[in-house]
Order: C-alpha cells, then sequence, then structure tokens
C-alpha cells in the first residue's frame, strides 16, 4: 500500500517584506508542519527565501478584495503584519493603509473561512502604565495614547478584533504584542522611519555620541526581531487563542544605552527634548513625531509570562545583543532585497 504524505499547511503572511515579515516567513518555511508560506507585500521583493513565494496586494485599495479572496483560498493561517508607518504628517493616509486595509483583510479571512488569524499588534497598543517590573499582562487596558497616530491605530484594532471574536468564534485569533524590536537587516528600514532618510548610519558610532540623555520615562524593552518571529511560528501551529505580550526580561534604559555605547548619561529635561524634536518634525527634518516620542515615555513594561508558558516561548537573544545587531545594521547599511529593508539608501 503506497502512503501519500499529509501535505502542510498552508500559511499567508501579510507585510511580509519587512522587519517583521522576513523573520516570520523564515521561521515558518523551516518548520515541518509548514507545507508552503506565500507572503504578500504591495511590491514583489528580489528576495529568495526556500520554501516562500510571494506576491502582491495592496491593502489600502478599496478593490482589493477579490484579490484577496483568491489569495486566501485555502490557507491554514493568515498572519497579518502589513503596516504603514509613515507620512506621520499626514495619518489619513496611514489610517486608510492600516486600520481599513486590516478591516478588509479581516473580512476577507473569514469569507475565505481561514482557521487562524494572527494579527501583530504592540505594546504601543496598550494604555500608560508603569514602568517597573514585573510589568503589566495582557489584560491592562488597549486604548493606546491616543496623539500618536501608530497607538491610535493598533489600539482601534484591538477594538475591532474584540467585535471579530464575537462575530466569528470559529476562527481562532491571537494578538501579538511585542516591544521594539530589532534585528540587522531591518536597521536601514528603522534609520529612515525614525531619523529619516538623510542621516548617514555612519554618524551613530560612539565617538560621536558623547552622551545618552536620561528622560523621565525613558525605560522601554528590546526583542530581537527573529525571538519574535518563532512566537508567532508558535502563534500559529498550537492552539491558542488570545493576546501575548512579548518581551526580554531586561528593561532597557538610558544607563543599559550609555553602557552599550561607552557614553555618559547626562539628565536631560523631557520638555528640552520634546521641543527640539517638535520643531525638527514640523520642519520635515525627521519623521518621527513629537507624539511618538510622547507615547513612548508612557509605554508600560511588559510581562511575558503567558508566552512562555501556553506557547513554551523563550527568546534566545538578550536586549543588549538585539540592540547590538540593530547599531551594526545601521552602520553598515545593510539590508535585505525588499522595498522596506533596501540599504545604502541616504537621500
Amino acid at each position: 500500500m503506497t502512503v501519500h504524505p499529509t501535505p502542510g499547511k498552508r500559511i499567508v503572511v501579510t507585510g511580509a517584506t519587512g522587519n517583521v515579515g522576513t523573520s516570520v516567513v523564515r521561521a515558518l518555511a523551516r518548520d515541518p508542519e509548514v507545507g508552503s508560506v506565500l507572503g504578500l507585500a504591495r511590491r514583489r521583493p528580489g528576495l529568495r527565501i526556500e520554501g516562500v513565494e510571494w506576491d502582491t496586494v495592496d491593502l489600502s485599495r478599496p478593490d482589493c478584495e477579490d484579490r484577496l479572496a483568491t489569495l486566501l483560498s485555502g490557507a491554514d493561517a493568515v498572519v497579518h503584519l502589513a503596516w504603514r508607518f509613515q507620512p506621520t504628517h499626514d495619518p489619513v493616509v496611514t489610517w486608510r493603509s492600516n486600520v481599513l486595509g486590516s478591516l478588509r483583510l479581516f473580512e476577507a479571512v473569514a469569507a475565505a473561512g481561514v482557521p487562524a488569524l494572527v494579527h501583530a499588534s504592540s505594546v504601543g497598543a496598550y494604555s500608560p502604565g508603569p514602568k517597573t517590573e514585573p510589568g503589566v499582562d495582557e489584560g491592562w487596558p488597549t486604548h493606546g495614547w491616543p496623539d500618536a497616530a501608530y497607538c491610535r491605530e493598533k489600539a482601534y484594532l484591538e477594538r475591532v478584533l474584540d467585535t471579530f471574536e464575537l462575530r466569528h468564534p470559529q476562527i481562532r485569533v491571537v494578538r501579538m504584542r511585542p516591544g521594539f524590536l530589532f534585528k540587522e537587516t531591518a536597521a536601514p528600514e528603522q534609520r529612515r522611519i525614525f531619523a529619516g532618510r538623510y542621516v548617514p548610519g555612519n554618524l551613530l558610532r560612539p565617538d560621536l555620541l558623547p552622551f545618552v540623555p536620561d528622560l523621565e520615562g525613558l525605560r522601554f524593552q528590546v526583542l530581537h526581531t527573529d525571538d519574535a518571529a518563532e512566537a508567532y511560528r508558535l502563534a500559529v501551529l498550537r492552539d491558542v487563542r488570545g493576546p501575548f505580550n512579548l518581551a526580554t526580561d531586561t528593561v532597557t534604559d538610558a544607563r543599559e544605552l550609555a553602557g552599550l555605547l561607552g557614553a555618559r548619561i547626562v539628565r536631560v529635561p523631557r520638555a528640552v527634548v520634546r521641543t527640539a524634536l517638535s520643531a525638527a518634525w514640523r520642519a520635515h527634518a525627521v519623521p518621527a513625531s513629537p507624539h511618538l516620542f510622547d507615547a513612548v515615555l508612557r509605554l508600560p513594561v511588559l510581562d511575558s509570562t503567558r508566552a512562555r508558558q501556553e506557547l513554551g516561548w523563550e527568546p534566545v537573544h538578550t536586549a543588549a545583543e538585539a540592540l547590538t545587531a540593530f547599531l551594526r545594521g545601521v552602520r553598515r547599511g545593510e539590508g535585505e532585497d525588499t522595498e522596506p529593508l533596501a540599504g545604502k539608501r541616504l537621500g
């Protein structure tokens, strides 16, 4: 008797060419339970990954529903990572892409009968909270910091998914809420998002950064993107539901950054930094908005106990290793052959 192997799961990943997406598709493609991975993005990449096929879709377009129906047909799970960070001066554009685009995808998941949806939420969805350990669990309110478009959009989609789960209880919905995610090949993208296209990465050298500002509220958690991708893989393949915080136990502050950069710490009033950032943002000198700065200083510390216990997840890299990889990537300017991660772009 001939035994035919059972085909593996078919997984579709949106936003597959970005920081998290490139790590997630690699993690899924390596898993023997996964038969195929379809990576979706607005622009087809030149990147080649064994076991990953690519296709294009623009979720911000109202006419993408028919295309989504074709792309999601037969999928066992959809991992939704697509997100647009800019332009920060025109939040209507990001709302159309991030929020309305997500609504289209969620409805397409339901219409196609996909049994699992894993959505990329964020620490930015959380309301302001404590900066001290052990941190907040997944029950902390997710109303975001309303002045920051990124947080506002992430929080809004949390409410959308509350309703989606009630309407479609047969769909297993997972919400991932990671801290700040870094890896070497994503550094050029993150430099452009936060510092702009015209800030050369080789300026981020310890000898050119004589001090680190010690700001009230500057405490955050860093996670290597590959560790976050492993949590996504586990969430796709295990019978779990609900939200999961993802972070290392180490909380990064000015002292940690100063040690990493070999710089000294200087206490700086928060208002001084915000005023300077606001002026630069209004002059279109930097893309990072002062509203996002306000949000970062209020984000709570995360407790990732649930991910460790229910997913069996444990980060391999330390926070310092993730930051070191990011700084190395910024200085080298090397990314990957995708539009978001393209390196050596200084203009």
